[in-house]
């Protein structure tokens, strides 16, 4: 579609004005697209009550919004669901926290492998049997 004002003359001869009028005429969007930007209501009801139509549309909309915000969780049940973060640390230092947990807990892992019994320990506590031992190559 093309945007263009006419600047046909108004002294133009009434041929260039009709010419000009057709050329735009053709040009002109169909109703589908000027209701698809809105320009123009897709609906069947008569023009003098599209107005009430509208404003009951947006009535019927704000009491939808106002009926799921008073159903939404509160913060406690979405950190239970693990939907919010149980931290109360600034949403910008949010991802910092979360990467600093995640370097501690790899900390703790590592140094409890570090830390723990050698087979040979727990095969002569009797938590191992010799045919458990980790370090025997498997058939």
């Amino acid at each position: 579609m093309i945007n263009a004002v006419d600047e046909t003359s108004l002294a133009a001869s009434p041929i260039e004005r009709r010419n000009s009028l057709e050329k735009h005429l053709l040009n002109r969007p169909d109703p589908q697209d000027l209701k698809e930007r809105h320009i123009l209501l897709d609906t069947n009801v008569a023009p003098s009550i599209q107005a009430a139509r509208q404003e009951l549309d947006r009535q019927r909309t704000t009491d939808n919004l106002k009926k799921h915000l008073e159903h939404r969780p509160d913060r406690e049940e979405l950190v239970e669901r693990n939907i919010l973060p149980h931290t109360n640390a600034a949403p910008a230092l949010q991802a910092h926290a979360r990467e600093l947990e995640k370097h501690m807990l790899a900390d703790q892992l590592d140094q409890k492998i570090q830390n723990r019994p050698q087979p040979e320990d727990l095969m002569a506590q009797g938590i191992l049997t010799e045919d458990e031992d980790p370090r025997r190559p498997s058939i």
